[in-house]
């Protein structure tokens, strides 16, 4: 069974910084791509950030230069550093694993829980 379990969510001022982690387990880590996806009150869910399994990162224009994700394989951990926060930032953060849950099997989505970010104006 994969599980995703995001921590690191909560309040904080226009301006300040949060940093979400999310451990993973049950999936083949080190060959997944990771992912942070947010969603706001009435918003589809959308593409935060995402790091290949060799560390090449891609981030939505809204967040580039205030967002970085990161990753550390030896203890199935991503991260996602948030600096210079803005109200428009509230949402929902979910993280995201594509990968293989065995060698062999097919790649699946999964998702974590979420945890909620709000910022303050």
């Amino acid at each position: 069974q994969v599980q995703l379990v995001e921590s690191g969510g909560g309040l904080v001022r226009a301006g300040g910084s949060l940093r979400l982690s999310c451990a993973a387990s049950g999936i083949i880590f080190n060959i997944a791509t990771m992912g942070w996806y947010r969603q706001a009150p009435g918003n589809e869910r959308e593409l935060v950030a995402i790091i290949s399994p060799s560390g090449i990162t891609n981030y939505a224009d809204s967040v580039k230069g205030r967002f970085t994700i990161s990753r550390d394989n030896a203890k199935k951990l991503v991260f996602l550093q948030m600096n210079s926060l803005k109200p428009e930032d509230t949402a929902v953060y979910y993280c995201n694993a594509n990968g293989q849950r065995a060698p062999l099997q097919p790649k699946n989505f999964y998702w974590g829980q979420g945890t909620q970010v709000t910022v303050s104006s």
